[in-house]
Order: structure tokens, then sequence, then C-alpha cells
């Protein structure tokens, strides 16, 4: 299974990134940086980072440092800390003789079309990279076997936006860019906040994971006490939300999820920019806005026990 990873690392990137690491049925092909979690720069010093650190071959490409929507957002330190890794000690010099030259939307646009049919495009960043590679090359669009994103809430068990009452962070973070890629002919599943909060990491689970895994176990405990303040002053809970490892396990294992098929609009402006509404594909007169676009997939449940034993398992193995 050939996947292009687009990631803003991130305390739970670095979560999916090992994930990634231990899937011998995925073959990574690159990791696209995009501006969100961090500047541009921390995101890929980040992602060269957790790609030495876990033993991954694929390149790193560096990609967008603005969003299509022209807005400049507050980097998200109470989330994921100053450095983008909850704060923990980075080398000042990375090693990056794995950063590839060129554009992730380049990358992007060539590797769909060395393996048409083939690639799993799984965005858990803004989607400004794949909207800029759309634009630049939009017959891409018939190439790709399927994009897998985490972003968007749509009210499933009351869950709304987190960065706003209606929109969720990635989203929010580019509602132009999210609102083209949902309009394009590519089949898109939406892994939202509607099933990532089924999967938290609790502080036990944590230290399993510390003792189970070893020092890249104890590297995610250690990111994921900054992370645990937040979800505890935010939200009370004991734990973190796995949110971005969540796309990574659908690819794998579609069957533990349930979905709903329909196109999707994104808000692009005013006081619900980033809010995501899927008109269902049973909706019979629906309104012209959504009517013109393809059916897109929204996850609605998910069986979070097997989620969780899965990536431990995997993880440590």
């Amino acid at each position: 299974m050939k996947v292009i990873f687009d990631t803003d690392p991130g305390i739970d990137d670095a979560m999916a990134l090992l994930y990634l690491s231990k899937l011998p049925e995925i073959e990574l092909l690159g990791i696209t940086t995009v501006v969100g979690n961090a500047d541009i720069a921390t995101t890929t010093r980040n992602a060269l980072f957790l790609r030495q650190r876990f033993g991954l071959a694929a390149p790193v490409i560096q990609g967008a440092g603005e969003t299509l929507d022209g807005k400049v957002k507050p980097e998200p330190v109470a989330v994921h800390g100053h450095n983008g890794l909850g704060d923990i000690e980075i080398p000042a010099h990375v090693d990056e003789t794995g950063l590839r030259a060129g554009t992730a939307a380049q990358f992007i646009i060539d590797t769909l079309r060395a393996h048409p049919g083939e690639v799993t495009i799984i965005a858990v960043g803004r989607m400004t990279n794949l909207a800029l590679a759309l634009r630049q090359d939009p017959a891409i669009a018939g190439l790709a076997k399927q994009v897998v994103i985490m972003g968007g809430a749509f009210g499933y068990e009351g869950r709304s936006g987190n960065i706003t009452p209606a929109a969720e962070a990635n989203i929010y973070g580019d509602p132009v860019a999210a609102d083209e890629i949902f309009a394009a002919g590519w089949p898109v599943v939406v892994v939202g906040l509607d099933v990532t909060h089924d999967i938290i990491l609790s502080e036990d689970y944590l230290a399993a994971l510390s003792a189970e895994v070893g020092e890249n176990g104890e590297l995610l405990r250690q990111m994921s006490d900054h992370y645990a303040r937040f979800y505890k002053e935010i939200m009370g809970l004991a734990g973190v939300v796995g949110h971005d490892l969540l796309a990574v396990t659908y690819t794998l294992r579609p069957d533990w999820f349930e979905t709903r098929s329909g196109p999707i609009c994104v808000v692009r402006d005013g006081i619900a920019a980033g809010q995501t509404i899927q008109m269902p594909a049973a909706r019979k007169g629906g309104h012209p806005d959504w009517a013109n676009r393809p059916a897109q997939l929204v996850c609605t449940a998910v069986h979070a026990d097997a989620v969780l034993r899965h990536y431990r398992e995997t993880v440590a193995g």
C-alpha cells in the first residue's frame, strides 16, 4: 500500500509517524510538510527529527508555509508547545540528508503520476499542499487511490469544532484549501472529531507504551505530558486524543469504521469559517451548492478498543 503522509508535526502527528514506521503493509513514499502546529520551518525540522528517530527511509519534502485563505493564525502553543513537539529537547541541528528538494505540491503530482491508482494520501494537517497540487494539475484527482484526512466535525455524538464552536483546527487553518479538495473528483474519507475523540490514550496507556516500545515510546510519553495538560484543562481528560493515528488506522482497517456518504462543503469565511457540512447522499432535493460535488465519506463511528489495541501492539512489535 503506497502512501504519502502530509503532516504538520505536531504531537499526534508523531504518534502517526511511529505507527507508519512499524507497518510492513505500508510503503511510505514521502512525508510532505505544511504550516499548522508550528511554522513551516519548524514542522519540517520536526519531520526530519522524527524520520531519523523512527528509522524511516521516506524523504521529507517541505510544503506550504502560507495558506490559501491568506490569513495568518496563531500557532497552537497551548496544545503542542513552542517547538510543536511538546517542548521536548530537540537537537539544534537535525540530519537534513532526508530532505528532498522541490515543493510538496510537485512531489504529490509526480508521485501520483508515477503510480496511477495506487497511492493513498493521508493528510493530517491543513489541506494546502493538496489544493496547490490540484490547482497546478487538476487531472491528478483521477490518479489517487484515495485521500484520507484527519479533519472536520459533523456533529455525531454532539461533537462540534475544537478551534471554534463550528470548526475543527485543520479545516479552520485553511478552509479554502479544504473546500477545494472536497470538490475534486478523488475519493476522500474524512476521519474527524466525530470519531477521533473516541481514541483516548490514557496515562496508563502512555506509560505502557513507554515500557513496551522503548526509547520511542518514552519519547511519545514525554511529548504527551504537554498535550495532556491541555486536555485536562480543556476537556477534563486524564490522557490525550490520538487524532492523527486514526487516519492511518482507517487506511488499514476501514472495516472498523461506520461511514456516511454525500458531498461536503466547507464554510470559507465569517463566524463559521471552517465548518464542514455534508449533504447525505440519501437526501432528496439537495441544495445546488452540494449537488454538483462528488460524494465523499465521513466517518461516523469507530471500534475504538480495536484501534487502541492495534496501535499498541503495532508500535511495540
